[in-house]
């Protein structure tokens, strides 16, 4: 497969190819941060502890299996990619000063200096996490989640007050399933197939479940090492401010409703948004689409580092066919900012042969996840093969956050739009969130996502509802307001269309969900087609494309369906594919153009 990188930083404008299929001379394949912990094994655990090496793909620098003292069958495993403090970040995490306290954990604490100052804790690490353990030392699990401004999933054990808490970020960027029988056995992974072949008691079959977004859980551990669920309480509700805005360096806004006030606030809050996520010792870098989102947050990347005085320009990546709408957007963009760009085209062909690798990466095999997933996975395996970029930016959330899904245009009411708009954001976790986790993830990468920021989305929540829905023909109409007129990113780019990324990245002579559709076709018979109701009663496939997803799925994950509770699909209209482009309400971006004139 070729790829071109083209790089409009400052004056270069060299280009070199790329094969994803080169056998030649390549960089060693890293992986990312993961966690996993198993409690109450009656098996022995050298055989439970080879199920996490399944989730090794996530960390490249160094990985551990730790047993506690005086726990014989329980265990900690660790898969670490560095991000902060080199030498004290290996995990659990365990410091002198709270010698009866364990933690594990993935994700970044982006106020854990503010939270240190304001209580005075004494750290002996510059790891972000650790202040999670002083937290709970002195404020207990629910108050220590809430104060916590980040992403993040984490098992924690109290060996003194004899307690297992599991807890994760309010949108679920951070990925973290659980497995817990009858008889008192906990597993717990960054990864549901870290726990697929972990062997219960008797040999009965085990129900992984996703841990709830915004959620801790509580459980009394035996001194046999097995545990009860004593606690499960959601600590964050995402339209509600957060308990941390009061030590955030932004302030309190101003509350009035006035439009321009609360575009000021919306351009106050996004910024700070992208700045906290600068923590990092590792290269950053900016997926870059070429449609709204991604530009800004690109932009504003691009602005906040040389204010900063980073060292290193910021590489922003872009993937599709070379005449796709996202490419060409994309480049346009990158020279506007100045970033040095890279472009990665791929064929048809070349994706349709990535599907069952990324299916295995996904762990689900929705219709539109699937899609999407294709080009984020393969530019993702670019950025790690061909770069040092390790923290990447993303635009996901925005969509959900701000309505720019084409068929909000059909919500009956504004109040029916602003509850799809919270439902969205509740079930990120379920589909944009774990597509862009597991894409870079599987090739070494952090992905950071500033428009899940707790503040910004509570306070864009906050808003009369009549604000927040589409107006005068446009979706997002509030956020691209917002930036009208302040030069972050081109006119044309502010008011484009909102194209799905499994859309944007082939030609709008034919979408990539096409090219899936014909080539997959032949791959399922009309008789299979005929069972899959018998088959697959669960999420039954419609389409000879959703059979073969599922069965590629139930290959790799046999009895695990309901991980995937629903299909995405649009709502209001008369969808039979989760495709924006085969929606009546479809128009092309200049027709989109003409509307916001």
């Amino acid at each position: 497969m070729l790829a071109q990188s083209q790089r409009h930083h400052q004056r270069s404008r060299d280009k070199f190819k790329f094969h994803f299929g080169n056998p030649k001379k390549k960089r060693a394949r890293s992986k990312m941060c993961g966690i996993w912990a198993m409690f109450g094994s009656d098996e022995c655990l050298s055989a439970q502890c080879t199920n996490a090496m399944k989730i090794a793909h996530r960390g490249p620098d160094a990985f551990r299996f730790e047993n506690i003292n005086g726990y014989t069958n329980c265990c900690f495993g660790f898969h670490r990619l560095v991000i902060l403090d080199q030498l004290h970040g290996m995990q659990p995490l365990h410091v002198k000063k709270l010698p009866s306290l364990w933690l594990c954990y993935n994700g970044e604490i982006y106020n854990h200096l503010t939270l240190k100052k304001q209580f005075d804790f004494e750290c002996q690490t510059e790891v972000d996490g650790e202040v999670l353990l002083h937290l709970y030392d002195r404020f207990g699990i629910q108050k220590a989640a809430s104060l916590l401004d980040g992403t993040f999933a984490f098992v924690l054990l109290d060996t003194t007050n004899k307690k297992v808490c599991l807890g994760r970020d309010t949108y679920g960027v951070r990925p973290l399933f659980r497995l817990l029988t009858d008889s008192g056995l906990l597993g717990v992974s960054s990864e549901a197939k870290g726990l697929m072949d972990v062997i219960p008691a008797l040999g009965n079959p085990v129900k992984i479940t996703p841990f709830l977004p915004g959620h801790f859980e509580v459980f009394d551990l035996k001194p046999n090492g097995k545990v009860k669920s004593i606690q499960l309480e959601q600590f964050h509700e995402c339209t509600n401010e957060p308990i941390h805005a009061i030590y955030d360096t932004v302030g309190k806004l101003p509350a009035s409703f006035d439009e321009d006030i609360v575009k000021d606030n919306i351009r106050t809050l996004f910024e700070n948004a992208v700045r906290k996520r600068l923590m990092a010792t590792r290269r950053i870098g900016c997926l870059l689409s070429g449609g709204l989102d991604s530009s800004l947050v690109a932009a504003t990347l691009v602005k906040l580092a040389k204010k900063v005085g980073l060292k290193y320009p910021i590489q922003t990546f872009s993937i599709g066919s070379e005449d796709s709408p996202d490419i060409l957007a994309a480049r346009k963009v990158a020279a506007y900012i100045g970033s040095e760009h890279h472009e990665v085209n791929f064929t048809a062909e070349e994706g349709i042969r990535a599907v069952e690798e990324v299916i295995v990466s996904l762990e689900t095999y929705d219709i539109t996840t699937v899609r999407a997933s294709v080009g984020m996975y393969l530019v993702s395996k670019y950025i790690r093969e061909n770069t040092d970029s390790v923290v990447i930016f993303s635009g996901e959330g925005s969509d959900e956050l701000t309505q720019g899904y084409i068929y909000f245009h059909k919500a009956p009411s504004t109040k029916a739009g602003a509850e799809e708009s919270i439902r969205l954001l509740k079930e990120l976790y379920l589909f944009d969130n774990l597509r862009a986790d597991r894409t870079t993830s599987a090739h070494g990468l952090e992905l950071r996502v500033p428009f899940l920021d707790h503040r910004l989305t509570a306070y864009y929540l906050s808003l009369p509802e009549e604000m927040r829905n589409p107006q005068h023909g446009v979706e997002k109409y509030l956020l691209r307001d917002s930036f009208s007129g302040q030069k972050l990113i081109p006119d044309d780019i502010l008011w484009r269309r909102k194209e799905a990324f499994s859309d944007g990245v082939m030609s709008l002579k034919k979408s990539w969900y096409i090219f899936l559709q014909e080539n997959l076709s032949s791959t399922v018979t009309d008789g299979q087609m005929a069972d899959a109701s018998k088959i697959f009663p669960h999420n039954t496939p419609r389409t000879k494309e959703a059979y073969y997803f599922r069965r590629v799925f139930e290959k790799h994950f046999p009895g695990h369906a309901e991980l995937l509770p629903h299909f995405w699909m649009p709502r209001w209209i008369d969808a039979t594919d989760p495709s924006a482009r085969t929606l009546a309400i479809y128009k092309t971006n200049q027709e989109h153009l003409n509307n916001c004139k």
